[in-house]
């Protein structure tokens, strides 16, 4: 069977992250933008906008600053539109795999309402416009463990850790953690869990394109588990 496999697009595929901070710049004097903060701020919605709140903390905006520039990138005409990829050529690459391994591949996403067109034809327009044809792109607020088990999927590929953990959990699927940074700062018991970590999307769909050839050898199951540190000792 052909392998199913979903990617998240924020933080995973598209970096986000260069984007806000150019429009936080032109918003805030550097002197305001580099300003620690004693309490963080939210933004209005945001159990809708993970991706989008964590990135502007990170920035070290206060909670006004943070609101200002979310209620500008909501302003912005096709904002999902203009994002760069997380790694040049990755989306294209995806492509190829998908088209020479017949994968079934789709995107999910938590991205909230922007000016322009919905947020999924933005998404496909982007993914259209790095390389890959027909994108099927889900604009989701559920677990992303339910969507895998009920989606059937094999894989989820993801920045977030609570979100392969969900994965982890509530699903069959094989999760794949991108974790740039320090091995020690995984969270705790994600491997544990079945997590595989990695530190790029490249070496994420190398992931996958092993996963998909064990599918097609003796002692699949056996296989799998054991590439995803599930192996169990006697």
């Amino acid at each position: 069977m052909s392998l199913r496999v979903a990617f998240d697009l924020d933080g995973t595929l598209a970096d986000m992250h260069v984007v806000l901070r150019k429009e936080a710049e032109r918003l805030f004097a550097e002197t305001e933008l580099s300003a620690s903060i004693d309490q963080p701020g939210t933004v209005p919605g945001s159990k809708d906008e993970p991706e989008s709140v964590q990135v502007m903390t990170e920035l070290h905006l206060t909670g006004r600053q943070q609101t200002q520039l979310w209620e500008h990138v909501r302003t912005i005409d096709n904002f999902w539109t203009g994002l760069p990829e997380m790694e040049p050529g990755i989306v294209g690459r995806i492509a190829r795999a998908m088209a020479a391994r017949r994968w079934e591949v789709i995107f999910l996403t938590t991205r909230p309402l922007v000016a322009g067109e919905t947020v999924q034809i933005q998404s496909q327009r982007w993914l259209e416009a790095h390389g890959f044809p027909l994108p099927s792109v889900f604009v989701v607020k559920r677990s992303r463990g339910s969507i895998a088990q009920a989606l059937e999927l094999d894989a989820v590929v993801d920045d977030r850790p609570e979100n392969c953990l969900d994965v982890a959990i509530d699903s069959k699927a094989k999760p794949i953690l991108i974790w740039p940074g320090e091995a020690e700062g995984v969270p705790p018991g994600t491997k544990r869990l079945g997590v595989r970590v990695v530190s790029s999307i490249s070496e994420a769909l190398d992931v996958l394109i092993k996963l998909d050839d064990m599918k097609n050898e003796p002692a699949m199951v056996r296989s799998i588990r054991k590439f995803f540190g599930k192996e169990t000792t006697a």
